[in-house]
């Protein structure tokens, strides 16, 4: 089950424990409110969250939840403003609850980390899976001739976005719409990913599937279990590690 609906049906099941909760504490005498509730609700749910060990970050998400709901609600927003929201984040966001990869950018100097990664001389072909607004594989692209620099990213509008921008830079940068898996790795000689820890194994099997000899793969912030890097650099110091495999 995927855990962003398994954070949906415990935060459904802690409603009953709430109802109940809140009228032995009325019960007892305490005084209620909707604040009171919707603390209720999510410290429960959050303690449902902790017992189907779902990752820690969802606990915070279920805690916070009901208290967001409350807040928003009474900001009396026009349904139109909401609607208009939900499709933005819908546009952005398409992919998150399938591949659990959320929209996290890339810094320009990790940029100038992978370019010092790429073979010194003759073409070169370089994909960044999940390009996100495309700053990564524009810039690679606009390094030197040699390069062949594509992306490819899942949600709609950054895709979308990525393609205005080589358009308007008259860029050779090519965007595709779709899914990694349906890639072939072997027609690339560097992999780039700045993905989530859920996609790493995943990454790996069909690097090693696909990968020819003298490829290389990397990942920003995110290593594999028990595949150790061949070379590990810090484009920031004290930031995230570039990890790097050799084939």
């Amino acid at each position: 089950m995927k855990p962003a609906v398994a954070a949906l049906l415990l935060q459904l099941a802690a409603f009953p424990l709430t109802l109940a909760s809140v009228y032995l504490l009325a019960s007892a005498g305490l005084p209620m409110s909707y604040l009171v509730v919707a603390i209720v609700q999510g410290a429960i749910a959050a303690g449902l969250t902790w017992w189907r060990a779902l990752a820690s970050w969802w606990r915070a998400i279920q805690l916070l939840f009901p208290l967001a709901l409350l807040g928003t609600a009474q900001l009396a927003i026009p349904p139109a403003v909401f609607l208009a929201i939900f499709l933005f984040l819908l546009l952005l966001y398409w992919s998150t609850y399938r591949t659990q990869v959320p929209y996290y950018p890339s810094s320009r100097r990790v940029w100038d980390a992978v370019a010092g990664l790429l073979p010194p001389s003759g073409p070169v072909r370089v994909i960044d899976i999940g390009s996100g607004l495309g700053g990564l594989v524009l810039d690679l692209q606009a390094r030197r001739p040699g390069v062949e620099a594509s992306g490819i990213e899942l949600a709609p509008l950054p895709w979308f976005i990525s393609r205005m921008r080589a358009l308007a830079a008259g860029s050779r940068a090519r965007f595709m719409r779709g899914d990694y898996e349906r890639l072939d790795f072997s027609r690339f000689d560097v992999i780039f990913a700045y993905l989530s820890p859920a996609a790493m194994p995943a990454l790996w099997r069909k690097a090693a599937r696909e990968l020819r000899p003298g490829a290389i793969l990397l990942s920003y912030e995110f290593g594999i279990d028990d595949r150790v890097p061949n070379r590990t650099v810090y484009p920031t110091e004290g930031g995230p590690a570039l990890h790097i495999w050799h084939f």
